[in-house]
């Protein structure tokens, strides 16, 4: 019997195996050089031309790249139902302290003087709910947490201080995506919000309840503005 000693491994080669296999584009859209950097512009600029661009395009960059969807959150959960249950039932709790403790003890005015347009405006409720659904809850998920956290583990790793560094880079990104439209109260909200969500999909790795309480949170967002109840709901606590 004749036994073959293996050879030692050789990263170099491994990876030269792996772009051989892949193909040149694939290791270009993983990579950090010119043409990786410019699809992670491409995909940011998404979502100024439409909703939700910017998540769509993750998906075709994972496609193209040869990038594995758990590395983008995309796992299949453990109950499709028990995730959307948890996630609906997290974003209106989470949403409500939001408005109700937290924003108020940081000085936010009652009244989001962004999308007060919206109150008793059924006209204006479809364009509203598609982004907050689509939008906010499959595309910002899609790329604040899944694309984002995936770029950023490849440059800093998976060591916990790298974790927090990329939850906190991230909440940042995600609350600065919101200033344009929402000032100063709506980025701190943002900033919160991506600390909260960028912990536990750090902590599970899986999108499915993020997305699911991302939408239910901006659901009822719209829900007590539609209904005029901004001012009653932050003076529950403080009057």
């Amino acid at each position: 019997m004749t036994i073959e000693a293996s050879a030692p491994s050789n990263p170099l080669l491994e990876a030269r195996a792996s772009e051989t296999v892949d193909g040149p584009l694939a290791a270009d859209l993983r990579g950090f050089g010119t043409l990786g950097i410019l699809s992670t512009l491409v995909i940011l600029a998404g979502n100024a031309i439409v909703l939700p661009l910017s998540g769509l395009l993750v998906l075709l960059w994972a496609r193209w790249s040869r990038t594995p969807w758990r590395e983008i959150g995309y796992v299949r959960p453990r109950s499709w139902t028990g995730g959307l249950a948890i996630g609906i039932v997290f974003g209106v709790a989470f949403k409500l302290l939001m408005k109700t403790i937290v924003m108020p003890l940081l000085g936010a005015a009652a009244i989001n003087p962004a999308y007060h347009y919206l109150t008793g405006n059924p006209a204006a409720l479809p364009a509203v709910l598609w982004a907050v659904t689509a939008g906010a809850g499959f595309g910002e998920e899609t790329l604040f947490r899944g694309f984002f956290f995936e770029r950023l583990r490849k440059l800093f790793g998976t060591s916990p201080w790298a974790q927090s560094l990329i939850v906190l880079v991230t909440s940042l990104l995600f609350g600065l995506a919101h200033y344009s439209v929402q000032g100063l109260a709506g980025t701190e909200q943002a900033v919160i919000t991506g600390l909260v969500f960028g912990t536990i999909y750090a902590l599970t790795g899986r999108l499915w309840m993020l997305m699911c309480a991302h939408a239910a949170f901006d659901l009822t967002a719209v829900a007590i503005i539609y209904w005029s109840l901004e001012t009653r709901v932050a003076h529950l606590v403080f009057k």
